[in-house]
């Protein structure tokens, strides 16, 4: 078996801007209507397309405040040398890379805030539970604004994420392939509860697609991380 990045460099800088917004609801109890859930959170989520001295590559990531701020994972804009963004609108904007936490395989890119859809909501890890329904969305080999169901299957599973070795990561069987890299996992309700970052592979090198076992980085760990990035 193994572990492969779901995608196909690193940047300093910061910016003043408010905290990011986290829900105080509590668990997201039941499935509700998921396909009014999906409308809502789609608009926000973006597919990122890099050009990097070897070739080009990709992935995904959502709009995390109203000062045109975009979370991906690391990984996916590592070594990029220039990055744009795909709305659900079919408008492709330029991104700068504001900066990035390679042991944390996170990112945050910036767009002007006129272009920028609206913000997704993050819900706190503590609500999070095994077997609550999730949703996965992005943009998995190149396939823009699509969605994915499932459940929370594990949580604080010990995998290998980023430059930091070994972190604990939410467990998901929502299918999560190649390009799904820095979208968002999303509850219930439509608040991210995680960033898809990885999958299991059953080859040795890692390659090949989902086999139902896939990793995001858990919503708390994401919101510090990119608030550390912004300031």
């Amino acid at each position: 078996g193994g572990l492969a990045g779901a995608a196909a460099g690193r940047a300093t800088g910061g910016q003043a801007a408010a905290p990011l917004a986290q829900s105080t609801a509590g668990p997201a109890n039941g499935p509700g209507d998921l396909s009014d859930v999906a409308a809502r959170v789609q608009p926000s989520v973006v597919s990122v397309e890099v050009r990097t001295g070897s070739g080009r590559g990709g992935g995904s990531g959502f709009v995390i405040d109203r000062s045109g701020h975009i979370l991906t994972n690391a990984h996916v804009v590592e070594g990029a040398g220039q990055v744009d963004v795909v709305l659900s609108d079919r408008r492709r904007l330029s991104a700068r890379v504001l900066g990035a936490l390679p042991d944390q395989d996170l990112a945050v890119l910036s767009i002007s805030p006129s272009d920028s859809p609206s913000p997704l909501v993050f819900g706190r890890s503590a609500d999070v539970r095994v077997g609550d329904p999730v949703m996965a969305l992005g943009s998995p080999l190149g396939l823009a604004g699509t969605v994915t169901g499932g459940i929370v299957s594990a949580l604080d599973r010990e995998v290998r994420l980023g430059d930091g070795g070994r972190r604990t990561a939410l467990q998901t069987d929502a299918s999560i392939n190649p390009g799904n890299s820095g979208g968002p996992l999303v509850n219930a309700r439509g608040e991210v509860v995680g960033v898809n970052t990885a999958i299991a592979t059953l080859s040795r090198g890692g390659g090949g697609g989902s086999i139902g076992i896939g990793f995001a980085i858990p919503v708390d760990r994401a919101v510090d991380g990119a608030e550390r990035i912004i300031r």
